[in-house]
């Protein structure tokens, strides 16, 4: 059966910008940079995303586009004749499993709270009753959680279901569309704050100050973690999307295309809540709360708050099934590559399958509460998310570098010859001894300060 292609290049860039894109974005990246000094912190970001995830990425491209395959099929395609890297590849797939169990529930939470919003369901609560609501919405409301997650699968592989042209290629389009748009109307509105030069100046203005503060060493470790991770580089998300791309453009130029739109999306979610923290009396540093808690009680207080937040949710809905719709894709590809079957049939049972998979994480906060494996206070999404964030990632992008690097995986070469196949920029040859040594020493640095946080800390 011949292969499915992006109809455009296009296509090809806005989806992995997609995959790329989702909550680590528009949720994570703003609380990160308020808790660790704002405009600093984005500098050593934009630093470390160069130096660290952008190579992993044009290697997950490279492994696709040569093998022809889905991420767990890769491996195996390009592997050396007795070799056992093919076990990379199904480790990447459990990731994906894993990374939809609790990302399904949060992309329900979004599009709920988008209804929320919209009906005034937090007109005339203050931060603590917004913060009640959003616990008792945890344990309580089972029932709207579990038919928003549902309807974030069905959406999913519905669009899947289409093909790629037609579904994945063409909705995404749209929906990336969608999201840009009303990114923007979001930070104009956001300029016109009262608190607007406040909140720019703390975003945009350096102040190292702030670094020494949280100390150098914390702040760094933060920086490398959030740019590695922004890119979802690791566990073949992306490779994915380089099996359906032909060879005329080359790989860099295109996943620097895609590294600069996922990161202007990034600064943009910045834009839009940083001067609405300073209007509103709002810490920027006030952690994961900051969107479900913090932003609700923002919109309450801003002329036009149903309408805004109602928007503002809508966007975090859509960057968080962009990623939804290119990890199902990834899954649904994995069915076809090393099952054989057709796309309906690996459709119809990873819905299925993600739909159970996704229960534990739904009711771990109500029914299987008492269920607390990273500790007090821990929930099933933590150890899900930790698996994935803390382990999965840094080890298969280590694993990647490995493959394209030393003559015991693809090697080399053969790297070089299938990043630069193609017009365009050319992968830089001389970077070979920092990819070589020196970035799986900061990637394990990565892995190692992962588990210290978790349990020493």
């Amino acid at each position: 059966m011949q292969r499915e292609k992006f109809s455009s290049r296009l296509g090809f860039v806005l989806i992995s910008a997609g995959c790329a894109i989702g909550l680590g974005n528009v949720w994570r990246f703003p609380y990160i940079t308020g808790k660790y000094g704002g405009a600093a912190f984005v500098l050593i970001y934009l630093l470390f995303l160069a130096l660290l995830a952008l190579p992993v990425m044009v290697m997950e491209f490279s492994v696709g586009r040569a093998s022809q395959k889905s991420c767990a099929a890769s491996f195996k395609a390009l592997e050396p004749k007795g070799s056992h890297w093919h076990w990379v590849g199904y480790a990447g797939v459990a990731g994906n499993y894993l990374l939809m169990m609790f990302y399904t529930v949060i992309g329900g939470w979004m599009l709920l709270y988008f209804f929320k919003v919209l009906t005034g369901g937090f007109k005339g609560m203050n931060a603590e009753e917004i913060g009640e609501a959003f616990a008792h919405m945890q344990t309580s409301e089972v029932g709207s959680m579990a038919f928003f997650m549902l309807l974030v699968i069905l959406m999913g592989f519905g669009i899947c279901s289409l093909g790629l042209k037609n579904g994945v290629e063409r909705i995404t389009k749209v929906m990336m569309a969608c999201l840009l748009g009303i990114m923007a109307v979001l930070a104009v509105r956001s300029f016109f704050l009262d608190g607007a030069k406040e909140g720019l100046s703390f975003y945009l203005k350096p102040d190292f100050g702030a670094i020494a503060e949280q100390g150098i060493g914390t702040v760094v470790y933060a920086a490398m973690g959030q740019a590695f991770f922004t890119l979802s580089v690791g566990m073949g998300s992306m490779a994915i999307f380089g099996s359906y791309i032909g060879r005329e453009r080359s790989l860099t130029g295109e996943s620097i295309r895609i590294t600069v739109l996922d990161t202007a999306v990034a600064l943009m979610a910045g834009l839009i809540i940083f001067p609405a923290c300073f209007t509103y009396g709002v810490s920027p540093g006030e952690g994961p709360g900051l969107v479900f808690v913090a932003m609700p009680n923002v919109f309450n207080a801003m002329p036009g708050g149903q309408i805004w937040g109602a928007l503002f949710f809508l966007f975090l809905f859509f960057a968080a099934l962009s990623t939804v719709v290119a990890v199902f894709e990834n899954i649904v590809s994995f069915g076809m590559d090393a099952k054989g079957w057709s796309r309906k049939k690996s459709v119809l049972i990873n819905l299925a399958l993600i739909t159970v998979l996704s229960l534990p994480c739904l009711l771990g906060f109500n029914l299987l509460s008492g269920i607390q494996p990273l500790g007090e206070g821990s929930t099933v999404m933590d150890l899900e998310d930790f698996l994935v964030s803390n382990n999965i990632l840094p080890l298969g992008a280590l694993c990647y570098l490995l493959f394209c690097t030393t003559k015991y995986g693809w090697g080399w070469e053969n790297f070089i010859a299938e990043a630069d196949a193609g017009e365009g920029m050319k992968f830089p040859k001389w970077l070979k001894p920092y990819l070589k040594y020196v970035l799986p020493f900061l990637i394990l640095i990565i892995f190692i300060m992962g588990y210290w946080d978790k349990f020493v800390k």
